[in-house]
């Protein structure tokens, strides 16, 4: 308690006694005990009011002793096992769990990590990615404010996520890795990368793109091969060396039949070749008999049109051709769909060609669309525009039932930039995408499909659609989300058939089982989407004896079931909707794939380049005592006294009151029974 605050409580006491003397003594002849008593029960109930007014309080310090963090971040990805580090890696951790002299000087944190961080239990060595960076900047969320080092016991080859080893420039704390596995650099061939198209057309040839690298101090000769449905088809003889270490093989392939084709490329092992499971690939190419022509109609140049057609042509059976609209309608007879982009007086050619051949359209409006001439030369929509440019963000339509359209996201998309006014579709249509304006939800639709199974038109009322195309990209650091939702708006446009209650989505061909799901789309007989439905899928394994049937769980607005505890095969499923006589089959195969096994050896030295750029160090198994050493002789990882301060009343107000009550209260009494009042 502070000196002037016990000064306060004196003088309090002084002036409540100068107060009784005054009131029960001066000019009066009462004396005795019950003047006493009377006087001492003023005293009393004064005092506890000043001593409320003066709220005395003492301070309390408080010591403790923080210490620093030291992180223990293991690496759980099936790597380690084929490095043969597990054994390491157990030893290591459990060399460091047992010190005492670590646990006295630091905060053990344990986490383990593949594909997430996670809390270190057990080790499985299970995990099929590794993503290193993740995984540090979790550790960076959760005791990035505090002193804090990791342990980092990995092998180092990542593969999933940004380069870790630029990471550790920003990283705020020390970073200091144990290389697992085996460091010895052996000879191997790997086939790198396959590039094909998804598609191919029938009768045509389509490019297949190989890389093949080695990695050694030699020369070697070494074959490819390239085989469809187990056919070889293609053999090329390669020459590597340590300064020719990759080599680009590019061929064509003829596409015979329909279907889908399995494609599988290798290059012939050398000799004492540790590692043999990178030296082949698989992948899948569907062969279609049909194409569609398409032409984009404009007046104006613009970089959505590009982004059109980028994104139409990732699927090679479908071809794009960019028009002016002065240039005519010559040629435009094989044309199976038209984009209008921002229509304007001089289409007025294009639209009666597109009248007389009855041909499906996907217009787009924008700033420079002529809506006068719009509303005039077409009766499925119209825009009483008020000539005003705004920016328009999309809103997702969860009823939206045409087509399937599950994967779509509009996450973090930019606004378009359209012209303010009431849409009317005069048309049977569903919107796919809703307005928002200035935060505001419109009950108009930016992205509209019109039409029946005859005759089918869609409208986006916007610009700037390449915008979403490069969010697409920043988002998932592939276009696929926007390439895939325009797909599907040409599939739609393209296709005059009934649309159906069921829909499915899958791949022919999973590069590993954790990639393996099938999700449908089920729709009730309003064509709105039943969110209560029972969809359940039925699988068969092709000469595995595999059988079993799995319930599809509901994932927002599709059902989805998750295949990722298949072994490698081929599979045949049905989608069957219960009381309902509905159902879709289709079939898949699971290659067996593990990317974590197409490296053996551990990358230390990118390790230790992240070593030095966090500051830390590098280490081996070998080196776990030096290791231990080191930290516990760092002078930046001293614990740190705090002190804490806690400042409480002396005196519970509550019970000043309650004495304030009881002395007044007393008093009252007194008097009034001895007849004073």
């Amino acid at each position: 308690m502070q000196s002037g605050t016990l000064m306060l409580i004196v003088v309090a006491a002084i002036v409540a006694l100068a107060l009784v003397l005054f009131q029960y003594y001066h000019k009066t002849k009462r004396r005795g005990r019950l003047g006493m008593l009377l006087s001492f029960f003023r005293f009393l109930a004064l005092f506890c009011i000043f001593l409320v007014l003066i709220n005395p309080k003492f301070t309390k310090n408080t010591y403790e002793l923080e210490k620093a963090n030291l992180v223990l971040l293991a690496d759980n990805s099936s790597s380690i096992t084929a490095s043969d580090g597990q054994e390491h890696m157990n030893q290591v951790i459990d060399y460091i769990k047992g010190s005492t002299p670590l646990g006295d000087r630091f905060n053990l944190k344990q986490h383990s990590f593949g594909t997430r961080l996670g809390l270190l239990d057990s080790l499985s060595f299970s995990e099929q990615n590794t993503n290193i960076a993740q995984a540090m900047k979790g550790i960076a969320q959760l005791y990035g404010h505090s002193n804090t080092s990791i342990l980092l016991l990995t092998d180092g080859n990542q593969t999933l996520g940004e380069d870790y080893e630029f990471y550790g420039t920003n990283q705020k704390f020390p970073i200091y890795p144990v290389a697992i596995g085996d460091t010895t650099r052996y000879e191997d061939l790997r086939i790198g990368q396959v590039n094909a198209n998804k598609y191919a057309f029938l009768k045509n040839k389509y490019p297949l793109e190989i890389y093949v690298s080695y990695e050694g101090k030699g020369s070697v000769t070494t074959r490819v091969n390239v085989s469809v449905d187990g056919k070889r088809v293609f053999r090329e003889n390669v020459a590597l060396s340590n300064t020719v270490s990759t080599k680009v093989i590019n061929t064509l392939l003829t596409a015979n039949t329909v279907g889908v084709k399995n494609i599988r490329v290798s290059v012939e092992a050398i000799d004492n070749e540790r590692n043999t499971i990178n030296n082949q690939k698989n992948l899948a190419v569907e062969i279609i008999d049909e194409k569609t022509d398409i032409a984009i109609m404009t007046a104006v140049f613009h970089p959505d049109i590009g982004a059109l057609k980028k994104a139409i042509e990732v699927n090679e059976q479908r071809n794009v051709t960019i028009r002016k609209v002065t240039s005519g309608i010559q040629g435009l007879d094989d044309t199976d769909l038209f984009i209008l982009y921002q229509p304007n007086a001089a289409f007025k050619a294009v639209y009666d060609y597109i009248d007389q051949k009855k041909a499906n359209t996907f217009t787009i409006t924008g700033s420079k669309t002529d809506w006068n001439f719009l509303n005039q030369i077409q009766n499925c929509f119209e825009k009483n525009s008020y000539n005003q440019v705004e920016e328009i963000t999309p809103v997702p339509n969860p009823g939206f039932s045409v087509f399937n359209n599950v994967d779509f996201s509009v996450a973090d998309f930019p606004p378009l930039t359209g012209m303010l006014g009431e849409i009317i579709i005069s048309r049977p249509h569903e919107v796919l995408l809703h307005q928002r304006i200035k935060g505001v939800e419109l009950d108009e639709p930016l992205l509209a499909v019109i039409g029946n199974d005859l005759e089918r038109e869609a409208v986006l009322f916007g610009e700037h659609l390449w915008k979403w195309r490069v969010q697409s990209y920043r988002n998932e650091q592939h276009f696929s989300n926007f390439d895939d939702m325009i797909g599907r708006i040409i599939r739609y446009l393209s296709t005059n058939t009934s649309k159906s209650r069921l829909t499915v989505e899958y791949e022919p061909l999973y590069s590993g089982a954790n990639q393996a799901k099938v999700s449908a789309a089920y729709f009730d007989k309003a064509f709105g989407f039943d969110a209560n439905a029972t969809l359940s899928l039925r699988l068969k394994g092709i000469g595995n004896g595999i059988s079993r049937e799995v319930p599809m769980l509901l994932k927002g607005t599709y059902y989805e079931a998750d295949l990722s505890d298949l072994p490698a095969g081929s599979y045949t499923f049905t989608v069957v909707v219960a009381e309902e006589n509905l159902s879709k089959s289709g079939s898949f195969s699971i290659s067996d794939f593990d990317v974590e096994k197409q490296l053996l050896s551990s990358d230390y030295q990118k390790l230790d380049r992240l070593a030095q750029r966090s500051k830390g160090k590098l280490y081996f198994p070998q080196e776990t005592d030096t290791m231990i050493a080191d930290l516990l002789n760092n002078n930046q990882f001293l614990p740190t006294q705090k002190s804490k301060q806690n400042v409480v009343s002396l005196i519970d107000f509550r019970f000043l009151l309650g004495v304030i009550i009881a002395a007044l209260a007393a008093e009252w009494f007194i008097r009034k029974y001895n007849g004073l009042i």
